[in-house]
């Protein structure tokens, strides 16, 4: 089955996802360098902080708090012991280029919570079979927006149709290792249609994805999310979509696949 994340720092709203099919809420605490790779392009910069990770554990089920920390730098230990006093209970590292930042990042954390690395860089997809074995590691995510730019790629979702999902899909599957890759917007939105990106997540054997921004607009609290959407009604598209991918044959995948590679395709021509 798929697991949702959703992003947010508001308490109520945190509450209320995890009560609506959400399956964890992700605190965003990664700030260095992320404007300077991404303030080109139309992407979310984060301004959560630590104090939000303080209010949202007494509204977060117990195992569903997940933080995302800077890069691997000088201040990593101190990051570290503050988010897991704080209740961080699986802590992400992203832009990660060697296995030696992830080896000592996990040594840092020592067990005690489990590690997610975020595969953004060419260097740590090449190194995917060593990032999935690490110590402490419990599942990977493929973050396409950096990976995208590390790549030289046009459009994130390009790693669907170049063969680069699926030979990460092989590594990660043969090694029994959860893993997941990408967002979602809402059911029938956006330039690849999250239905379509689902029967993508069933076919590659994914089992987690994170609900972007432009599914809940980045709704500020929980009275702005319920004005602007029926949350309940809109998680229920998305598993129903689900469910129908994990019913489906092989050739009703590959067709489907057949289908995302014709429109990412598109897409990149147009770039």
């Amino acid at each position: 089955m798929m697991q949702y994340w959703m992003i947010t720092r508001d308490s109520e709203t945190a509450a209320f996802a995890c009560q609506n099919g959400v399956d964890r809420i992700f605190v965003d605490l990664e700030h260095l360098g992320k404007l300077q790779r991404q303030g080109h392009l139309d992407t979310w910069i984060s301004s959560h902080e630590l104090a939000d990770l303080v209010y949202l554990r007494p509204a977060v089920p117990t195992g569903q708090l997940l933080v995302r920390l800077n890069p691997w730098n000088l201040g990593s230990v101190i990051e570290i012991e503050s988010t897991l006093a704080a209740g961080a209970d699986w802590l992400m590292l992203p832009m990660f280029h060697s296995i030696s930042e992830l080896l000592d990042f996990c040594r840092l954390v020592g067990g005690r919570v489990p590690v997610i690395p975020l595969v953004e860089t060419a260097e740590a997809l090449a190194l995917l079979p060593q990032v999935a074995q690490a110590p402490g590691v419990a599942e990977v995510f493929i973050g396409l927006n950096d990976l995208r730019l590390s790549l030289g790629l046009s459009f994130l979702f390009e790693p669907l149709v170049n063969g680069l999902l699926d030979q990460a899909a092989e590594i990660l599957n043969s090694l029994g290792v959860p893993w997941g890759f990408g967002g979602l917007a809402r059911a029938g939105e956006g330039l690849l249609p999250a239905e379509l990106i689902l029967g993508e997540h069933v076919r590659l054997g994914s089992s987690r994805v994170i609900l972007s921004r432009t599914f809940h607009r980045m709704a500020t609290s929980l009275e702005v999310l319920q004005a602007e959407m029926d949350f309940g009604a809109e998680m229920a598209k998305l598993n129903a979509a689900e469910a129908r991918w994990r019913a489906a044959s092989p050739a009703e995948l590959a067709a489907n696949h057949e289908q995302v590679a014709e429109i990412v395709n598109r897409i990149v021509a147009g770039a």
